[in-house]
């Protein structure tokens, strides 16, 4: 499968789970592949040659500075960007307390920094930085990675005050680029089988999850449809874009699409 040879793609927070999965698809796809994370490695992203992993720290503006100016140097155009570096899931467990899910007023404040900073304002910086190059081609395509807690309470209030800002990003950034063909969507994965999911996998309902590489296959598609202006500013769903564009998840199984109601 190559619908995407020629095209050059930035993918963040690669060194795992769902940034990891697009990353790995968009290359087995055609596309050349730069893919960041504090702690990434070249062993498990090897796909033809076409992966470049770069260390980068995204709330080190220089760092990220640093990635789009080589991307710009190598390549001299990028086509698509796709945010999904994220912070706050660290020490969940503090003390022996599970404090994800407690209330806001015994939250850690530590983790809304997180949220934000590796979240959040990380989405922007390197849209920022990316959208100088898509703008002068006039082409591209930016995908915040998101979730429903933009939309309906899903376990703290810094979660999804921090979703519902990565929505407001997207449909902001997107009326803001249209102009230059360069479109901007929100894309809810559902049940991904990150590592850490595998990891209590005995303790999960794993019959409608979606592997890494869907999420990447969902990317894949949006870059390819000739119509992608249409959903620019909009959210998407995963499952529902493998329904309307016709692909299957890596064992051949389509998901189900979850609702707000379900979620």
């Amino acid at each position: 499968m190559t619908k995407l040879s020629g095209k050059v793609a930035c993918v963040t927070g690669a060194s795992r789970g769902v940034g990891k999965g697009v990353a790995l698809e968009l290359a087995e796809a055609g596309a050349t592949v730069y893919a960041t994370g504090r702690t990434i490695t070249g062993d498990a992203l090897a796909v033809n040659g076409k992966v470049t992993p770069l260390r980068c720290d995204h709330t080190r503006d220089s760092e990220v500075e640093a990635v789009f100016h080589r991307i710009a140097a190598e390549q001299e155009h990028l086509d698509i960007l796709v945010n999904n570096v994220w912070g706050g899931y660290e020490n969940m467990i503090e003390d022996g307390e599970f404090t994800w899910t407690l209330p806001f007023w015994k939250q850690p404040l530590w983790r809304w920094n997180a949220m934000f900073a590796a979240g959040v304002r990380a989405h922007y910086v390197a849209s920022a930085y990316a959208a100088r190059t898509m703008v002068a081609h006039r082409t591209g395509l930016i995908v915040n990675i998101s979730f429903w807690a933009a939309q309906k309470h899903l376990g703290n209030v810094a979660y999804g005050v921090s979703k519902a800002a990565t929505d407001k990003l997207t449909a902001d950034m997107a009326c803001e680029i249209r102009e230059f063909n360069v479109a901007v969507v929100s894309l809810y994965p559902g049940l991904v089988r990150t590592e850490k999911v595998m990891e209590a996998a005995a303790f999960l309902d794993l019959s409608n999850s979606e592997s890494p590489q869907f999420i990447g296959r969902a990317v894949a598609a949006l870059a390819t449809d000739p119509n992608i202006m249409d959903k620019s500013g909009r959210v998407v769903v995963a499952a529902r874009l493998a329904q309307e564009y016709g692909f299957t998840d890596i064992d051949g199984k389509q998901p189900r699409p979850l609702t707000l109601e379900e979620v």
